[in-house]
């Protein structure tokens, strides 16, 4: 989706300002951590670890599964890919500051619009919903640390060719 909306060229720039703000925090964002990164962002759905396997091997025949895990742990630390537990799958970060400077460390909100019919995923970072969620979960003496949402639905396109 990601690589659709800015073209291959806008992809490559982008990539080149996360490797920058990867280094700026002291973290390196490897060839291998950019190429399956690259294959995220230019994924129109949610992507698998072992679907991202099968694609890295097409550029790295030697590719093993640690090596793509170990790949995604660092994106998910440096804020820049999100793990939808409902699909077992990554995506993208979308928060405002996740294409601004390269990651921002997951410091947003997280809902997650995931269509049960084509798979198309849209992350909002809204903060009354996170909100709402730790008001109800602190009235039972719940302390959140983390809020993630993901809600299962149809996209615009597929509720109109359902209601068509």
């Amino acid at each position: 989706m990601v690589a659709t909306a800015i073209g291959e060229a806008g992809l490559e720039a982008a990539l080149d300002r996360t490797a920058a703000a990867c280094a700026s925090r002291g973290a390196q964002l490897t060839e291998l951590r950019r190429q399956v990164l690259r294959l995220i962002l230019a994924s129109p759905q949610p992507v698998g670890a072992y679907a991202l396997l099968d694609r890295l091997r097409a550029e790295r025949p030697g590719a093993a599964p640690p090596t793509v895990y170990r790949a995604l742990d660092f994106l998910q630390e440096q804020g820049l890919v999100h793990r939808l537990e409902r699909l077992n799958a990554f995506v993208g970060c979308a928060g405002p500051e996740a294409h601004a400077d390269g990651g921002h460390g997951h410091d947003h909100p997280h809902q997650f619009l995931i269509c049960a019919s084509c798979g198309a995923t849209a992350e909002l970072c809204d903060h009354g919903v996170s909100a709402a969620v730790g008001a109800a979960a602190r009235t039972i003496g719940f302390v959140p640390t983390r809020t993630t949402v993901e809600i299962e639905g149809h996209c615009a396109a597929c509720a109109g060719r359902e209601r068509g």
